[in-house]
């Protein structure tokens, strides 16, 4: 199969497994490492790892934690025979009409001298789902820097719906909680690190399971937390390798030719890539282009086979000039780098 992939994946891949971080509490194991939002701060390059956990699963029956509302932990455990569940996805059960996730995730922060190796430090404690919203996990957290300011975008999954929750921080030790800013059902929301004629945009992903689909939203705000003036921006494309769902990926990139957006898409088989939009500078509503290929694949076997496999996802990168360097999760199960060239991406659309 021909591939289109211009990305130069990191030697040292992946950076992160499940091994290589501890449990959060006896009695749970780690089951994937993925999808870390990417910022700088104190000179070093940060990730906010979603940390997704479960008990050890025994022969026959499924067990999965979940959050109280206040914050407690709880431990269900289901008869894997049992005619009204419904397994069929490793990431998602329905049992008895309800859905519920099989791992519970946390927020970890780890910080790194050189952008590959990466630890945790004391005092850098993790985030954990707060409130009836909260309470299957806190997800795949997307860091915006504006002025000194953190703004944390993530998923927020609970029995009422996926929705996107914000928190802010200046020094990574306290942070405000400001609620849900999208409410059910969306993901995949980006807050840009400048404003633009003195509002905030961000991207956000509303999904549909009868009219419409899983496409990409731009939103605009007067101050970050109350956001309206939604307009459409990337819709799927029937017959391509985004067929099926489209979302964003981190803040996008200022250049000279327009904002450039890194998505990810997913055909019928839930195979996920990325691609790039370029979205006009004075209206980001404007789309300039889009890449018709992927500029990633997954390819890699980390890629390929994994907790849920076929899958390369980012939410976080950093620029250092021409160069842009995409961490991402890879099959649902570890944290790996890659590096682009932003002219390269240009080229391709």
């Amino acid at each position: 199969m021909q591939t289109y992939d211009i990305s130069n994946r990191f030697e040292q891949n992946p950076l992160l497994s499940p091994a290589d971080l501890q449990p959060s509490m006896a009695g749970l194991e780690i089951a994937c490492l993925l999808n870390p939002g990417v910022f700088r701060y104190g000179g070093k390059i940060w990730l906010v790892v979603r940390v997704a956990e479960r008990p050890p699963q025994q022969a026959g029956i499924i067990s999965f934690p979940v959050l109280k509302p206040n914050g407690d932990m709880e431990i269900i455990k289901l008869d894997e025979a049992d005619p009204e569940l419904d397994a069929a996805d490793p990431r998602v059960i329905n049992f008895r009409g309800t859905d519920y996730l099989t791992t519970l995730s946390h927020l970890r922060l780890l910080s790194s001298e050189d952008g590959i190796h990466f630890k945790e430090e004391p005092g850098y404690g993790p985030l954990w789902g707060q409130g009836v919203y909260e309470t299957f996990g806190i997800e795949d957290c997307r860091v915006s820097q504006l002025a000194d300011e953190y703004y944390l975008t993530f998923t927020a999954v609970s029995p009422n719906g996926v929705s996107v929750g914000l928190r802010t921080t200046r020094d990574w030790r306290s942070f405000h909680r400001h609620g849900l800013i999208f409410p059910p059902h969306n993901k995949d929301c980006a807050i840009f690190e400048e404003k633009i004629g003195g509002r905030y945009y961000a991207f956000h992903r509303p999904s549909s399971v009868d009219i419409g689909g899983n496409y990409i939203w731009l939103a605009s705000s007067p101050d970050g937390i109350h956001w309206g003036g939604h307009r459409l921006l990337a819709r799927t494309r029937s017959g391509y390798w985004d067929s099926q769902r489209v979302g964003a990926g981190a803040a996008p990139i200022r250049t000279d030719r327009g904002w450039l957006a890194i998505y990810h898409g997913a055909d019928a088989n839930h195979r996920y890539c990325l691609g790039a939009l370029l979205l006009g500078l004075e209206d980001p509503s404007t789309v300039i282009g889009r890449t018709e290929h992927p500029i990633m694949e997954p390819t890699a076997p980390y890629e390929t086979t994994g907790f849920f496999g076929h899958v390369v996802f980012t939410n976080g990168h950093v620029v250092d000039g021409d160069r842009l360097t995409i961490y991402y999760g890879a099959a649902d199960e570890h944290v790996c780098g890659a590096s682009f060239s932003i002219r390269e991406i240009l080229s391709q659309l």
